[in-house]
């Protein structure tokens, strides 16, 4: 048996599961309360909470640690890093607890993951964090030295879903041109060209197409006025553009479902909402088209949002004149997790040191 351990920190939950090889065995979302969570000042101090309700819900399960093969984290918010599988080290665990690069759940599953592996000796992965910097020199380059475009994105998602595409279609993901786009909270549109990521939005701070919960690209001169007005604090200003911007501003929902059923129901502020998302979001794939020269084989599109099928055939509709549009609803990182995993396991992916 080559039993995996998944772990995928969330804001207000922790996503587990755990494999035998390429099969799920099972997947567990443990749900914290706000009361729970407001409790602590820091994500990091979250740490012994979080890695205790997984082993009582391993235990409860009746997986016995000892009987763990390797763990996996979510990777968080790290220096820029290529694609791949990397042991958790000290170092990685020291930027994620200090939250050098930034504060995030998914900090936690390095770190969680390293403390369950050191209980039974076996080895702790992350693979793809948000950070997998694949970007070509043209494409990091702003409108001023002081703010250049950063690599920060649904990565582990983008590159599983792509290879997906790859397999079904009889390619080799190393060997084509694609533009994924995962639409979640926040959306992440990228350029995938012969298997390296050589363009995307910033997906966490305020960069492409309004989401659920950012408001993607915004006027930096509104912006400026905002911020000098004295009515926000900083820390206001952040859950404006990732929080509490996008969707949510406008409709007081972060959920598209309670989106597309006022759609339903004749909303005509939630059909321009609905509208104008997609449009944005077409708009991004156009550009994503062009970073990749129009030579496109394919367009995949992912994530919660992808659930939506009116919203899909309005998308599919407007950019299928560039390639090919493939719908993936949902997402399957926990699965993603557990099969870099076993590449590493099976000799057919080196492992990559932070």
């Amino acid at each position: 048996m080559t039993y995996i351990l998944a772990i995928n920190p969330g804001s207000t939950s922790t996503k587990i599961s755990l494999y035998n090889g390429a099969e799920e065995v099972f997947t567990k979302t443990l749900r914290h309360s706000s009361e729970e969570i407001g409790g602590f000042e820091k994500v990091i101090d979250q740490f012994k909470f979080r890695e205790g309700t997984i082993v009582a819900a391993l235990e409860e399960s009746g997986v016995k640690l000892e009987d763990l093969t390797a763990v996996v984290g979510r990777g968080g918010l790290l220096r820029p890093i290529s694609s791949g599988v990397y042991a958790v080290n000290e170092e990685m665990v020291e930027d994620l607890k200090s939250a050098k690069y930034g504060e995030h759940a998914s900090n936690l599953g390095g770190i969680i993951a390293l403390e369950i592996s050191k209980r039974v000796g076996c080895p702790a992965y992350i693979a793809d964090p948000v950070v997998v910097d694949e970007m070509c020199d043209v494409a990091r380059v702003g409108g001023h030295p002081m703010f250049p475009r950063l690599s920060i994105f649904h990565a582990l998602n983008h590159k599983a879903i792509a290879k997906l595409y790859a397999k079904e279609i009889g390619r080799d993901y190393n060997d084509l041109n694609l533009v994924v786009a995962h639409l979640g909270g926040g959306c992440s549109i990228a350029a995938h060209s012969k298997g390296k990521v050589v363009d995307v939005n910033n997906a966490l701070m305020g960069d492409g197409p309004f989401s659920p919960e950012r408001t993607g690209g915004i006027s930096a001169m509104q912006l400026a006025k905002v911020c000098f007005s004295g009515e926000y604090t900083h820390e206001e200003i952040k859950k404006i553009i990732s929080g509490k911007g996008g969707i949510v501003a406008h409709l007081g929902t972060n959920s598209f479902k309670d989106v597309d059923d006022m759609v339903a129901a004749g909303d005509p502020k939630a059909t321009l909402i609905s509208d104008a998302f997609v449009y944005n979001v077409a708009k991004a794939i156009g550009g994503m088209a062009a970073a990749l020269s129009g030579n496109v084989d394919g367009i995949v599109v992912t994530g919660g949002i992808a659930y939506g099928k009116l919203i899909m055939q309005q998308l599919t509709d407007m950019v299928k004149f560039i390639a090919p549009v493939r719908i993936y609803p949902g997402e399957d990182e926990m699965g993603a997790l557990a099969k870099n995993a076993l590449a590493v396991i099976e000799g057919k992916e080196e492992v990559k040191q932070y």
